[in-house]
């Protein structure tokens, strides 16, 4: 009997032991386990739904219900300006499309400034911010940069014409770095080939339109074309044919004429006139 217990007992010992090892090991598999769940659930990164296109459009081509679809995209790199919802989309209904402003490639958010209100036109007034008015300025191919401006770029304007009670005439900068919202009749940002325009149109306050009208009806207006980053802000600039020669201009100086007296005395019918020293 003694021998049946102490083997039973040997057996229980080995059975505990044996229990206690593999909850050791499921609990560390476990804790294992959970702590990866935790460092994947970190990484995972939160999406919310915008609307992209499903196929790449030009400037003044429709976006409509069939050329759009909804994606997931990840929420803290969201473009400003998206639309999230079919209804922010299209809020007229789908039979009212919205107009491309500049090209977008397929896939690519469509954002609130590359396409224009529902049911508006792609023209010139879609694209003026508030507040703001188009002014055309006539150009040709030494005033207007050769063709290279496109709607998008910015512009320095000079004026040059001749300042009343001046002989010469004189360039002046008169606007910088306005924007061009238009070359001849369209505000397609994107074509690539250079245009001789005759006319150019600029985004420009009430203010500014009135100097540009005068400047244009009194004088020749010049367009200098401004860089892509160019944040430079310009101080005054005037040239006249002076500076441009490097003239310096001179100034007469009337000297004061010395004073002299003199005391005249006859002689028989000869008047002499002699130098004396002025007493004033």
């Amino acid at each position: 009997m003694r021998l049946i217990f102490g083997l039973v007992f040997v057996i229980g010992v080995a059975l505990a032991g044996f229990a206690v090892h593999m909850t050791r090991d499921y609990m560390s598999t476990y804790q294992a386990e959970l702590a990866a769940e935790r460092a994947n659930r970190a990484q995972i990164v939160e999406t919310e739904d915008i609307y992209v296109l499903t196929d790449s459009v030009s400037y003044g081509d429709a976006v409509t219900i069939d050329k759009v679809k909804a994606v997931r995209w990840p929420k803290e790199s969201l473009p400003k300006g998206v639309f999230r919802t079919e209804e922010e989309l299209f809020p007229q209904g789908t039979d009212t499309p919205r107009i491309a402003l500049r090209g977008i490639e397929a896939m690519e958010p469509i954002l609130a400034v590359k396409v224009t209100e529902p049911g508006e036109d792609a023209g010139v007034a879609a694209r003026l911010g508030q507040g703001m008015r188009a002014f055309a300025i006539s150009v040709n191919v030494s005033t207007g940069v050769s063709g290279f401006l496109r709607p998008g770029d910015r512009v320095d304007v000079y004026w040059t014409g001749r300042v009343p009670g001046s002989q010469s005439d004189v360039t002046k900068l008169i606007q910088s770095s306005i924007p061009l919202v238009a070359v001849d009749q369209t505000s397609d940002g994107e074509r690539q080939s250079p245009t001789i325009a005759r006319t150019v149109t600029v985004e420009v306050t009430p203010a500014q339109v009135a100097i540009l009208a005068q400047a244009q009806s009194s004088g020749r207006l010049s367009l200098a074309l401004v860089g892509r980053d160019d944040q430079t802000k310009i101080g005054a600039v005037q040239v006249d044919q002076n500076a441009l020669l490097g003239i310096e201009e001179q100034v007469v100086v009337e000297a004061e004429r010395a004073r002299v007296c003199t005391v005249r005395t006859r002689k028989g019918a000869e008047i002499i006139e002699m130098p004396i020293p002025c007493n004033d």
